[in-house]
């Protein structure tokens, strides 16, 4: 017969459950129904009075006897919201009764056997509602059994008719008093939910009722009846049996599903969070339903979920049922090392009773005023992640049984893959947003960060620092010492910054910061205490090894292109609020400009943004510009001294572009090596000398071309080759070619630039050092390069005719090139004093602006033509003056 119960289950809405307004609803609800129930019941026993007889006890035992067997039988089935309705074979011993026993005594037994489980089972809180509720079942069975019986018979159809249908009905009362319950108790109910339990109440009723019947009338009319009466029950029984295993199956499964759910939506917002903030997914309320949809499950007075989150934190303990005593409940911070149910091994369940138990065991369990407890230890492959406990069955004297403890084992199982997921996904967010060396943020995370702080926070300054260790000293400690500069870099600076400062490591020595709400000045004299913490010098092992500090720093909000110096002008003004991204590329422009002008600290000023915009699109734009004619060769002719006879030219490139004009290449040049697509400018312009020297050569001009190389260049093994295949494509002898290097760039990497100009020079191609006199170490290495021509620096030149050193430095390279072996071209020749002099000292070779600008090729062919001509003129002159 059904019964309807109220479970301390986890309903949906979590706070109805403890809502004191719902459970004074339900007393009233439950003294209504037992005052329903006695009234009723004092109308029945005045309507069908007692007749007292000796036969009667023995009838009511046996009644008391079967409604207790089959109270034992039961099944619970749970509904939402914290109703469940108890299922057993009532309706049998019911039937039977309605047949032999008058209504008081089968009232009676009805109630010692219903009320006197419910009190057995420790279920205080349902009795009043389930007397009143057993009392209106009896009731309405005699009363159906009555009318059919007299009314609707008028005493002469079968009994069994009255006894079927009055056994049936109490399962309807039962369900109309449980439906009205639901009501009362605010709770919610699908419609579909509510007629498949209707439904499968009225079948189980039938066939109960039905069973009763028959097996009456079987052990009443049949000799011997009652052995075939034993045979169906135990039939009924066996399939009894089948059918509550199916649907202990299919709760344990649906309990399952929901406890994966709460885990999964808890997963979600776990994934969902913000990278660099809390664990707002660690919500208490989910964790109590998952222990509170365990206890309905096991039918346990109380569950307890001790759950580890963070492996360097204590276990979080959640209780679900009956209260757990304090000290138990601090166990989990301060005593899991000394309680026995804490430290068990593995991770299967254990079933524990205090009568048979060990005594540390048996102590643990007095501890927790429980008698029985399953227990099940969450372990990942290396970590103990938690353990569930479940104390004692509701259900006294059968306890828990195997399918409880498959139950509880698999529900363990699920939680642990859970637990140990979120462990795996919060290391793996860590490491996704964390520098693996400093243990700081890096790039992504502390762009996220960042981020929602600029949302709140306009008025922030964003600082970048760059720590410089010489790459010497990584070389000859090891990167694994310059990563212990790096770390402990990092720490000065959280040191300096505080924990509350966003901070984090984007690369190398690279690191970021933002100031919440700081002022320019703040950040300046934040800058400055960097630059002094960072550069007082690392201890590594026994040395001290020192490294250089930049600092650049940019403001989060601009208006109108002007930087406020304070957060609150910033607010009022009309603000241009910049992303991290942005923010960052300012700080480091200002960072560069820092280093370019040899400063420490500098901030971000609106027109370095439009130099170094300048910059990216020229860089960006240079590839283009060679393949549309935009980059061009102009050519500065060198003449031999004293006879002033062309003898080449130096090839000079030259970039108009479409928007910003004629450029000198000190303004593309270094952009272009920096981006690396300086090899692209070296064959262009190689390509195009060696065209022009093979139009001069076929004009029967035998005039040489230089073209300076660039230090990518001295360091790729695979130019010397390149430089052959294009004398020979161009078929022009490799002495009319000259290659150009400076003498830094050979002092950069002399070990890998040596062999690249060896092989130069195999080839006959003339190899000249450009700018001599401005670099270190001149005079040692000078030997061993194998160049044949010095090109003194023209800020000598320019001097040599007011300052005696510029003149004793020009007279010193010209001795010293020439002791050598070697052509000595002076550069920056613009006077005719000068020329002369050097031509006096010896000097092989003159260049500048004395003998000629660079020229585009037309105006190189008109010069060269002017030139040829003049000394035409001057030859004939003298051969005239000879003849005279």
């Amino acid at each position: 017969m059904p019964e309807t119960a109220v479970e301390r289950t986890a309903p949906a809405d979590a706070t109805a459950e403890t809502d004191p307004t719902v459970d004074r609803r339900f007393g009233i609800f439950s003294v209504f129904v037992l005052a329903t129930g006695v009234v009723a019941a004092a109308l029945m026993s005045w309507w069908l009075p007692l007749h007292p007889s000796v036969g009667q006890i023995g009838t009511g035992l046996l009644l008391v006897l079967a409604f207790l067997v089959v109270e034992q039988l039961s099944v619970n089935i749970d509904i939402r919201g914290g109703i469940s309705w108890t299922i057993s074979f009532t309706e049998i011993p019911l039937a039977i009764g309605l047949f032999v026993a008058p209504f008081q005594v089968v009232l009676a037994a009805h109630l010692i056997a219903g009320v006197g489980t419910l009190l057995a089972r420790r279920v205080q809180d349902r009795v009043l509602y389930n007397t009143g509720a057993e009392i209106l079942e009896i009731t309405s069975a005699f009363a159906v059994y009555t009318l059919v019986g007299n009314v609707l018979l008028q005493g002469e159809g079968p009994r069994w008719i009255g006894a079927f249908a009055g056994a049936l009905s109490a399962p309807i009362t039962s369900t109309l008093l449980g439906l009205a319950a639901v009501y009362v108790l605010g709770r919610r109910m699908r419609v579909g939910e509510a007629v498949r339990l209707v439904f499968r109440i009225l079948v189980l009723g039938l066939v109960n009722a039905s069973v009763g019947v028959v097996c009456y009338k079987v052990a009443s009319n049949v000799e011997h009846g009652w052995v075939l009466v034993l045979a169906t029950l135990g039939g009924v029984w066996a399939l009894y049996l089948a059918y509550s295993g199916l649907l202990r199956e299919q709760r344990d499964l649906e309990a399952l599903s929901e406890v994966s759910l709460i885990v999964a939506r808890s997963g979600r917002r776990a994934a969902a969070r913000p990278a660099t903030g809390p664990d707002t997914a660690i919500r208490p309320d989910d964790w109590l339903g998952v222990a509170h949809r365990i206890r309905d499950q096991l039918g346990a007075a109380r569950v307890v979920l001790r759950l580890r989150f963070d492996p360097q934190a204590p276990m979080h303990t959640v209780v679900a049922g009956d209260e757990l005593p304090a000290e138990v409940v601090d166990l989990a911070a301060t005593g899991a090392r000394t309680d026995a149910l804490l430290r068990l091994p593995g991770s299967h369940v254990r079933h524990f009773r205090r009568a048979d138990a060990l005594p540390e065991i048996r102590q643990a369990l007095v501890r927790r005023d429980a008698h029985e407890a399953l227990v099940v230890p969450l372990r990942s492959a290396s970590h103990l992640l938690g353990v569930v406990e479940a104390h004692d069955k509701l259900s006294r004297w059968r306890g828990f049984g195997q399918a409880d403890l498959r139950m509880i084992g698999t529900t363990a199982s699920h939680l642990a893959t859970a637990l140990d997921n979120r462990r795996l996904l919060a290391t793996l967010r860590h490491d996704a947003y964390h520098d693996p060396l400093t243990g700081l943020h890096n790039r992504p995370g502390f762009r996220q960060l960042a981020t929602e702080l600029l949302a709140s926070n306009p008025g922030s300054v964003m600082l970048r620092v760059d720590l410089e260790v010489q790459p010497a000293i990584s070389d000859a400690l090891g990167y694994a010492w310059a990563d212990r500069i790096t770390i402990a870099a990092g720490r000065r600076l959280r040191d300096a910054l505080g924990a509350d400062t966003p901070l984090a490591r984007l690369e190398g020595g690279a690191f970021a910061a933002l100031l919440v709400d700081a002022d320019f000045e703040h950040a300046q004299a934040v800058a400055e205490r960097l630059v002094v913490g960072l550069s007082v010098p690392y201890p590594v092992d026994r040395l001290t090894v020192e490294a250089g500090v930049v600092v650049g720093y940019s403001s989060a909000a601009m208006a109108d292109g002007v930087m406020f110096t304070d957060a609150a002008g910033a607010r009022d003004g009309a603000v241009t609020e910049l992303d991290v991204d942005e923010l960052l590329k300012r700080a480091d422009v200002a960072l560069r400009a820092a280093k370019s002008s040899g400063e420490q600290v500098r901030a971000y000023m609106p027109s370095m943004g439009q130099i170094f915009l300048r910059r990216f699109q020229l860089v960006t734009q240079f590839r283009q510009a060679l393949e549309t004619d935009q980059v061009s060769i102009h050519y500065q002719p060198k003449v031999a001294l004293p006879r002033r006879e062309v003898l080449g030219v130096e090839a000079l490139v030259r970039w108009r572009h479409p928007e910003f004009g004629d450029l000198h290449p000190d303004e593309f040049v270094p952009a272009v090596e920096a981006a690396g697509l300086v090899d692209a400018l070296t064959e262009f312009v190689l390509e195009k000398a060696l065209i022009r020297v093979r139009k001069w050569m076929d004009r029967q001009l035998r005039i040489g071309v230089a073209v300076n190389l660039s230090v990518r260049s001295l360091a790729d093994l695979e130019f010397p080759r390149r430089v052959a295949d294009a004398l020979q494509r161009h078929r022009v002898p490799p002495e009319l070619l000259t290659l150009e290097l400076t003498e830094s760039g050979v002092m950069a990497d002399p070990a890998r630039a040596l062999p690249v100009l060896r092989a130069l020079h195999g080839l006959g191609v003339v190899l000249a050092v450009d700018d001599f006199g401005t670099g270190y170490s001149s005079l040692a290495y000078l030997r061993q390069l194998p160049v044949d021509e010095v090109k003194i620096d023209k800020s000598f030149v320019f001097g040599m005719g007011s300052d005696l050193g510029d003149l004793a430095v020009v007279r010193s390279i010209v001795e010293l090139g020439h002791s050598l072996g070697l052509v000595v071209v002076a550069e920056g020749v613009e006077e005719d004093a000068a020329r002369d002099q050097l031509a006096a000292m010896g000097c092989d070779v003159a260049q500048g602006y004395l003998i000629s600008r660079p020229l585009s090729e037309e105006r190189l062919e008109a010069w060269l033509q002017a030139r040829t001509a003049q000394a035409k003129n001057i030859r004939d002159e003298m051969i005239l003056t000879l003849l005279s």
